[in-house]
């Protein structure tokens, strides 16, 4: 089992967490980790998303002025 050390909310310091043995095939890159002073479980959240792309250039609408 691979560790690393990690803050832990019930223990409210930093504690050594553990990798378990993993089921789903995921071994030690596994994103659930439990807490060696207290047993709680982590999961981290390893994914990727696309983010929108913002254009620096953006159209302003046309302004239509009238004469009075």
């Amino acid at each position: 089992m691979s560790t690393r050390e990690m803050h832990c909310d019930v223990c409210e310091g930093v504690r050594p967490f553990e990798v378990p043995p993993c089921v789903d095939g995921h071994g030690t890159d596994c994103p659930e980790l439990i807490c060696t002073g207290c047993g709680a479980a982590v999961l981290i959240a390893t994914f990727a998303f696309r983010t929108p792309r913002l254009t620096t250039h953006r159209r302003q609408p046309a302004v239509h002025r009238r004469a009075a």
